[in-house]
């Protein structure tokens, strides 16, 4: 007949339960090989800073809102 607002909270529920039980299935388990180490980032080798970093100055801009525009 009608659904009514406990049907709806206990299948709410059940999904949850089926979610977290599919995630748990996707983790490795104590048998299984060991995941990779992370992969370190590819950094720029230059000293000069990039345009959202701090000034070097010390003036506590960013350096496209300092001293970018000194150096055109």
């Amino acid at each position: 007949m009608g659904k009514g607002p406990a049907d709806n909270f206990e299948r709410h529920f059940e999904r949850n339960r089926e979610k977290e039980a599919l995630h748990k299935a996707r983790l490795p388990g104590e048998d299984d090989d060991p995941l990779p180490p992370p992969v370190e980032p590819i950094k720029k080798g230059s000293a000069e800073p990039g345009r959202n970093d701090p000034c070097p100055c010390g003036s506590g801009k960013k350096y496209k809102q300092c001293c970018l525009k000194k150096k055109d």
